[in-house]
């Protein structure tokens, strides 16, 4: 969903078992270059939860609304970030994370 500035945007990534305290110390250590990779493109206030019991991994970002998905993907730093978070994570062959969208059922500001 949107309002007049961003968009909405969810999805889940899934942890692999025994990684739960490094996957949140390689975020805490975000490298710079990629904090500032993400704002400049658009992503604002973006939070990632770990539900414990299923290793389910949920992000929420808002968008703005020149977002473009097709430009990160194909960036050398996040393609680092990738390669770095692979052994920790399921992820494609290419070690982009396996996302999966999630549909907003309800919002309330």
């Amino acid at each position: 969903m949107e309002n007049n500035n961003t968009i909405r945007n969810a999805f889940t990534m899934k942890l692999k078992p025994g990684f739960e305290a490094e996957y949140k110390v390689r975020h805490d250590q975000i490298w710079p270059e990629l904090q500032a990779l993400l704002s400049d493109t658009g992503i604002q206030d973006y939070s990632i939860f770990l539900d414990e019991k299923t290793l389910t991994l949920f992000a929420v970002q808002k968008l703005s609304k020149d977002f473009d998905s097709a430009y990160l993907p194909n960036h050398p730093i996040v393609k680092k970030w990738w390669n770095y978070m692979a052994d920790i994570m399921e992820t494609n062959p290419d070690h982009s994370p396996i996302t999966n969208p999630l549909k907003e059922v309800f919002h309330l500001d």
